[in-house]
């Protein structure tokens, strides 16, 4: 297939450029440099330019924190520019897939929230990738929507790369424990898109690792798997402060995404091991 991706350098469009050109796809990489998807036009004339099959859309406006204080970038961004890309497409006869997150929901539920499952975002950046995902609805391009959470890979600072760094300088570090939700390695995401893309899939998915954990027992499991020396200490969302309002659970259920790709989601300190034993 003849692939765009959009946002190419950033944490996942990186894994997601890679793993298609892994697969044999034609994919042509755009960073923001590259291109702009809040410009209408440029978008327009790249699309028409490079007539791909499949658009991964993942430019995106990600700073959770910030986004309460830049909502209008946020929405820009993450509305805006997916109605952009998606606008083009439908003029191509290409097919849209936007990367989403567990954070439109409230993470008021005490089961894995699952596609069809009501979603009420509780923080600034939520809202703007819930509104990414309804513009592409009514767009007419054909779309498809892949939620994930706890994103961490190559390419772009995480919190597995944060524990990481207080390792290296031995320091302590205080991490949440009151929030759940699924880590996820973008080398297990971006295979699980493109699988769903080969496939023809379409609407809503959730892709994540499978499995549940605190940010704490994350962070426990990286120092234990990375061997470090770190004094972890428990605090609460409360206490942390964060500017940005977080869902305390946010795990999701993938197993209409498991249906498609005929296999159960890697666990996901499976996949945080192969990750550590590739990077340190």
């Amino acid at each position: 297939m003849r692939i765009l991706v959009t946002g190419a350098g950033g944490l996942l469009g990186n894994a997601v450029v890679r793993t298609a050109g892994g697969r044999g796809h034609d994919v042509r990489a755009y960073t923001r440099s590259g291109l702009d998807v809040t410009d209408p036009g440029e978008v327009e004339r790249r699309l028409r330019a490079e007539n791909p099959e499949v658009i991964v859309h993942c430019a995106a406006y990600t700073a959770v924190d910030r986004a309460e204080e830049e909502f209008d970038q946020a929405m820009s961004v993450n509305r805006d520019g997916t109605r952009n890309v998606a606008m083009a497409a439908a003029q191509v006869g290409a097919t849209v897939v936007y990367p989403g997150t567990d954070y439109v929901f409230n993470g008021r539920a005490d089961t894995p929230y699952g596609p069809d499952d009501e979603t009420s975002p509780v923080n600034a950046y939520g809202v703007s990738k819930l509104a990414g995902e309804q513009v592409l609805a009514v767009s007419g391009c054909s779309w498809m929507v892949v939620r994930t959470s706890w994103l961490y890979g190559p390419g772009g600072r995480d919190f597995v790369d944060v524990v990481l760094e207080k390792g290296e300088r031995r320091g302590g570090m205080t991490v949440v424990d009151d929030q759940m939700g699924c880590p996820t390695w973008t080398g297990s995401l971006a295979p699980g898109i493109l699988k769903l893309a080969e496939a023809g899939a379409k609407g809503t998915y959730h892709v994540c690792d499978a499995g549940q954990v605190s940010w704490l027992e994350l962070a426990r499991k990286v120092t234990e798997e990375a061997g470090l020396d770190i004094e972890l200490t428990a605090t609460t969302t409360l206490a942390w402060g964060a500017p940005a309002q977080r869902p305390p659970y946010s795990v999701l259920d993938c197993s209409k995404a498991e249906a498609i790709l005929g296999r159960e989601m890697t666990p996901w300190c499976e996949s945080l091991r192969t990750y550590l034993s590739e990077v340190l």
